[in-house]
């Protein structure tokens, strides 16, 4: 793929600077950038190598529309139930960080029809024995593939879930069997804002070595 310009090699530098862009131009994405986080997306492992991923690329500006309309009706309820309220006080860094992604959420929730590539990441239930939270262990890593492969080109990504709220309306809009599962409705275009470091809680303090509760012993 000739016409892919790589913005950013260093794989740390990449991980440590990708974040959610929800601001995001509506200028067009090349295909050859598409079909590359695409790649990037299928090299994820899975369950006994099953492969249970199917990508939906919606460029269609009437079906962008009508998802967006979709997206927008999910978050105006859960903005209204008080998503994103914090459960406990913040330090003032927190809730200005608190506030931002409230702002850029809704951002996205009011242009998300203006985003020039959305990919609905799909899959195939399972049945197997992995239940709960391991339930999206052969499909979410194939998400973050993707995302990470953006970064590194310049593109901005942001991982949604919100749509699953109303999925048979989804299913309806791009005819997708109702025997499938929508993982993810991931926004995908060059973005207004800069890549980095997101706030994260430091390495000591979400780790234990050995026995829950024992910290690093230098």
């Amino acid at each position: 793929m000739a016409g892919v310009r790589v913005a950013e090699n260093d794989v740390f530098e990449v991980i440590g600077t990708q974040r959610a862009m929800r601001r995001l131009k509506p200028d067009p994405v090349p295909e050859e950038y598409i079909k590359k986080v695409l790649w990037a997306a299928t090299r994820a492992p899975s369950g006994g190598n099953r492969q249970p991923w199917r990508f939906l690329v919606v460029r269609d500006a009437e079906k962008r529309k009508q998802l967006g309309e979709i997206y927008r009706s999910v978050w105006e309820e859960y903005a209204k139930a008080g998503y994103g309220t914090a459960a406990r006080e913040l330090s003032p860094e927190d809730a200005e960080s608190n506030e931002r992604v409230l702002r850029s959420a809704q951002y996205l929730a009011d242009h998300m029809n203006e985003v020039p590539v959305l990919i609905v990441v799909c899959t195939f239930p399972s049945g197997s024995v992995n239940t709960g939270v391991a339930e999206g262990s052969s499909i979410y890593p194939a998400v973050q593939n993707l995302m990470l492969a953006a970064r590194a080109l310049g593109l901005g990504t942001a991982l949604t879930t919100l749509h699953r709220m109303k999925q048979d309306e989804v299913r309806e809009v791009l005819g997708i069997p109702e025997t499938v599962e929508t993982a993810a409705l991931i926004p995908l275009g060059w973005p207004m804002g800069r890549f980095g470091a997101g706030r994260r809680q430091p390495v000591e303090d979400v780790t234990y070595w050995d026995h829950w509760g024992e910290k690093h012993r230098d």
